[in-house]
């Protein structure tokens, strides 16, 4: 994987690191860990594999919409097959949320720990593993085994996946560190079309005396992807340039530039070779509670909860809603479903990405928390659809919310939990963030329908309280992690 880089006593006569791109004639002089970091925000990515790296770690976020959201039609299938009472059903269904919260925990501090390249091919085994055995499993415990270890994945994934996309973008400009990790939404919401795409197309083909295989082919796709990462790992991924040199282990930060951003850098005679200032402990956690990081654990804490609880009981309960609430059937279901999802989610994830270099997370995050609160008091208004019209308002309103949610929170509750903390607290700051949205996770899973049943479509102005929840913080705490250089608060 690595590539040598031959150091000299001459080095240090070399252009430092610290020098402007276009002012270096020769080699970039790396004499600390904080030239490394200089080196990335720069946008050495131009021409590299820097890009492939960010792309297979969006592939784990795919990986991670797609297992949670790939049990949504068929567990009805499952109940029928292994015979399970509600209390059965829950246990599978919630099996993969329970994991995900121990996942996102453990995840956050290896990543720290251990590096972000060996967190990220373990958690790809898992999805491996998780897959076939669900494909495969001859009962229900067999079946929530699976996907707990599926949920194990899916939660140490994002905090390593995050850690990849900050520390390989540069800091400003188009395509920046912001962006980057805001992608993260439009690659879940393709994930979340995928799935609904590969239903259709089994639905369409499968005969119905073998319907009951829905489950477990839509499942069992999962490895592959995640198979196919781990099959082009060894030609494009490599360790952060950043995490290593922050770790004080400078030539293997050389090495990684030259290979993975095309930066021939050599390390000076006199280089400082420093073991961590922040190294990565279990106590971590509790330094995101302390100092200027309190301010930003508890806004991205607000934010990443109140995004998660109402786009679940919503976003997840779109195909219940479409069901239920607009009385269709579920094929028209699955489309609308899809339809939704495509033109309004995974649009509005794409505009967030684009605007968050110049307009910035916090009033794109605003914005889209002011569409979402006005959707779903529009749905409690409208209540239960009667004609046309009111079926074409309720549709539009689902269409706000979900545009609202891609542009706005859905996008930047990653750019808040990702970018409020340098290199060094980074895994464990996602962990925390994401440990925490989980458990509203599954709160909001087994809430929703609950509310529904008991409430109709007043369970709208519960749902309302979220975005509102999260107007309030944002407004209370003005944080503004785009294009600020987080990472040099380690040097």
């Amino acid at each position: 994987m690595s590539v040598d880089v031959s150091l000299s006593t001459a080095a240090s006569a070399l252009p430092s690191a610290t020098a402007p791109a276009a002012a270096r004639s020769g080699p970039a002089v790396i004499r600390s860990a904080a030239d490394v970091a200089r080196l990335v925000n720069e946008g050495g990515a131009r021409v590299s594999n820097a890009r492939w790296i960010v792309a297979i770690a969006l592939g784990g976020v795919f990986l991670d919409a797609y297992d949670l959201g790939a049990l949504a039609f068929g567990l009805k299938d499952v109940s029928r097959e292994f015979q399970l009472t509600p209390a059965g059903t829950g246990m599978v269904a919630s099996a993969i949320t329970f994991g995900a919260i121990v996942g996102a925990f453990l995840g956050g501090y290896f990543t720290d720990r251990i590096g972000r390249y060996r967190v990220f091919m373990a958690d790809m085994l898992c999805f491996v593993i998780a897959a076939i055995a669900c494909a495969l499993a001859p009962n229900e415990y067999v079946l929530a085994g699976a996907r707990f270890v599926m949920g194990l994945g899916v939660g140490i994934d994002l905090p390593v996946a995050m850690a990849f996309l900050a520390e390989f973008s540069k800091l400003k400009g188009r395509g920046n560190k912001a962006a980057r990790v805001a992608m993260w939404c439009p690659t879940w919401y393709a994930a979340i079309c995928g799935s609904y795409l590969l239903v259709l197309l089994c639905y369409s083909v499968l005969p119905a005396s073998h319907s009951a295989l829905l489950w477990r082919i839509i499942l069992g796709f999962g490895a592959i992807p995640a198979l196919a990462i781990i099959a082009v790992r060894s030609r494009y991924m490599s360790e952060s340039p950043v995490w290593a040199a922050n770790q004080g282990d400078l030539d293997a930060a050389a090495r990684i530039l030259k290979r993975s951003y095309g930066i021939d850098a050599v390390v000076a005679g006199d280089a400082e070779r420093a073991a961590p200032k922040r190294p990565a402990a279990w106590s971590n956690y509790g330094k995101l509670l302390k100092g200027v990081y309190l301010r930003r654990t508890t806004l991205a804490t607000v934010i990443a909860v109140a995004s998660s609880f109402a786009y679940n009981a919503v976003a997840f309960g779109l195909p219940v809603i479409i069901a239920s609430f607009l009385a269709q059937s579920i094929l028209t279901t699955i489309l609308m479903s899809l339809a939704l999802n495509l033109l309004f989610a995974f649009t509005g994830g794409l505009l967030g990405v684009r605007l968050v270099p110049k307009v910035g997370a916090w009033k794109l995050t605003v914005t889209g928390y002011a569409f979402q609160l006005a959707a779903l008091v529009g749905l409690a208004l409208v209540g239960k659809p009667d004609g046309a019209t009111q079926v074409a308002w309720a549709l539009g309103f689902l269409a706000l919310f979900l545009l609202g949610q891609g542009f706005g929170p859905g996008a930047h509750s990653m750019t808040f939990a990702s970018l409020s903390y340098p290199t060094s607290l980074r895994g464990v700051g996602v962990g925390f963030n994401q440990t925490l949205m989980r458990a509203s996770s599954t709160v909001s899973l087994f809430l929703f329908p609950v509310l529904a049943a008991a409430l109709s479509t007043k369970v709208f102005w519960v749902i309302a309280a979220a975005p509102a929840i999260g107007l309030l913080a944002l407004l209370a705490i003005r944080w503004e992690p785009s294009n600020y250089d987080v990472d040099a608060e380690d040097f």
